[in-house]
Order: C-alpha cells, then structure tokens, then sequence
C-alpha cells in the first residue's frame, strides 16, 4: 500500500468552509506544546490554545496542506500566528458546537497497534461452548410459544 498524505489539512478546510458558509462562527484548538506554533503564550492553558479564526476575527488567513497562519489581536495588538496543520485538535462552530476531533499521531498508532494486537488474538481458538452439544446448561434457553390459537387469561 502506497503511503498518503495527511488527510487532515483537507478535513480542516472543509470544516473551516462549512462553518463560514453557514454563517457561524469557527474556533479551533491548538496544541501549545508542539514546537512549530507560534501563538501568544501568555494565552495558553494546559498546553491548549483556543482561537476564533473566523473571517472577521483575523487577516491574511492562509490554510494549506503544511499549516495554517494568519494575523490576530490579542489586548489590542496585533499578532502572527502560525501552526502546522497537525498541532490543530479541533474545530468547531461557537454557536453550536458542530466540527470535529482530530486524532493525534500517537492515538492513531495506538490504534494500529491495538488493531495487530486483536488480529493475532482471534487466531486463537473462542472461549466457551461453540455448539449446542458443548453447552452444558441448555434447560434455560427460551421455549417456542406454543402453537394453536391464542388465549388470554383474566387474573383477578
């Protein structure tokens, strides 16, 4: 299998359009720690940055396949953020929270390897009976309902 590019500046974009177009406002949110962001430190909790990167909140916006930058006002000064495409977690629309999550390299891994792990467990063989015959305690399976025509019981 030949090896993709990152899906995610693509899905990032759509997001970001889908928002805008229905008039609502997109936040995303940023990883802090990576070390190619480049955003106003002094804002950033818990190693997370949270940016309103609507048309009327920033200039110059510019999102491509290796990252996003744009100018923003921070306290009334203007800034230059810039960010791979990556470091971005999620984007979402403030009014009703729509967007998404994207995954992190290190839970996709972790989901790869989760993936071999379950492959290799189901060459061994199931646990518990695989026939009736190997049931023990076959008595508490349900009964058919009887056929014939129905009848209905008055209880006082």
């Amino acid at each position: 299998m030949t090896s993709m590019t990152s899906n995610q500046p693509y899905l990032l974009r759509a997001f970001y359009e889908w928002i805008v177009d229905n008039d609502l406002t997109p936040y995303i949110v940023v990883d802090a720690t990576n070390e190619l962001v480049e955003v106003p430190q002094e804002f950033v909790k818990d190693g997370q940055i949270v940016l309103n990167v609507s048309p009327s909140a920033c200039v110059n916006f510019s999102l491509d396949v290796e990252g996003l930058s744009f100018q923003a006002r921070f306290g009334g000064q203007p800034r230059l953020l810039s960010m791979p495409c990556e470091a971005v977690m999620a984007i979402y629309a403030r009014e009703n929270g729509a967007g998404t999550v994207f995954a992190t390299e290190e839970d996709i891994a972790r989901a790869q390897e989760q993936r071999q792990q379950d492959e290799s467990d189901t060459s061994q063989p199931p646990s518990g009976p695989t026939s009736l015959e190997d049931a023990e305690d076959v008595t508490d399976a349900p009964v058919p309902p009887k056929k014939g025509k129905p009848t209905l019981k008055v209880i006082k």
